[in-house]
């Protein structure tokens, strides 16, 4: 995996070959493309472990969504990827490859350098901290894509202890959190992690990290029919949303994988809900998922190949 191994050359040549060439810490072990421009890529790690990464194109953003972990252990009931095993954190080179990677991908299918990465594909970005942030260094860094750090979102399913940490290190990039419950109960059913981190002490966390950086977050929220998707939750959400220092509340389709009970809600339950946040002054934005067909949008992650 490094020039340094490659103890038949000598140690002069290894300290030049290092110095001049990296060698790419990932290669591609499969694409897929899915019929609205997504592009869904399967890497594989020296060690021969596969994580995935996607290319997300719109008009005006080429988004990549990156994986910070191989499998994940938070076990959130509705993502694919909480049912692999953890096997370990991707190292910072794994991380800034994938963006690599994927924006040649970009340059070659659009013509178009990326414009934005968010940290929402395998794993928790928080339990693999030092990486994540030495690899928002590298990319934003005029040797890496000289990327604005204020284009990159850090997304995270609620690790208060972290989420302080990011305060104490006044990073410059958004911060993103994983809500998908309007109150504990609800919360905890569906993410094991609430039992650690509930909704009280995010609440406390997220403040304490707007006071230290003055970066609004932006709360994730899946619509699952008959579990979240009702008037009262949607009231209940106002009220959290009222508590955090939050800009915006993205409000996404449930996107189905094979083996799970939970289902998309109804387009009527869907339309109430959006209304009443909007009623409520709540800013919202219904989001509609990218690369369902090619098993590439939120939470369907999974090398399935």
């Amino acid at each position: 995996h490094s020039f340094e191994a490659m103890s038949n050359l000598s140690k002069e040549l290894r300290t030049k070959l290092a110095a001049d060439f990296s060698l790419p810490a990932l290669k591609i072990d499969a694409t897929q493309f899915s019929n609205d421009g997504t592009v869904k890529s399967r890497f594989k790690t020296f060690d021969g472990h596969l994580i995935e990464g996607v290319l997300i194109p719109t008009d005006e953003r080429k988004t990549a969504c990156v994986s910070s972990q191989i499998g994940c252990s938070l076990n959130c009931k509705f993502c694919a990827t909480g049912y692999m095993d953890r096997k370990r954190n991707l190292t910072y080179d794994e991380i800034v490859d994938q963006v690599v990677l994927i924006n040649k991908q970009s340059e070659e299918s659009f013509e178009k350098k990326l414009t934005n990465i968010v940290f929402m594909g395998m794993g928790e970005p928080l339990m693999n901290y030092s990486n994540v942030l030495k690899a928002v260094e590298r990319i934003t860094s005029e040797e890496g894509l000289f990327m604005s750090p204020k284009r990159i979102t850090v997304s995270t399913a609620g690790v208060a202890k972290q989420i302080k940490m990011l305060g104490d290190d006044a990073v410059k990039f958004k911060l993103a959190l994983s809500l998908h419950a309007p109150n504990d109960a609800k919360r905890s059913k569906i993410m094991p992690i609430n039992e650690t981190n509930n909704i009280k002490v995010l609440i406390e966390a997220l403040n304490y990290f707007y006071k230290k950086t003055g970066n609004e977050i932006t709360l994730e929220y899946i619509l699952f029919k008959n579990l979240n998707d009702s008037p009262e939750d949607a009231q209940e959400l106002t009220k959290v949303f009222r508590q955090i220092p939050a800009d915006l509340i993205n409000i996404i389709e449930y996107n189905s994988i094979e083996a799970f009970r939970f289902t998309k809600p109804d387009e009527a339950d869907v339309q109430n809900f959006m209304n009443i946040l909007s009623a409520n002054k709540v800013n919202a934005r219904l989001r509609r998922s990218r690369g369902k067909d090619i098993d590439a949008a939120c939470g369907q992650l999974a090398n399935k190949g």
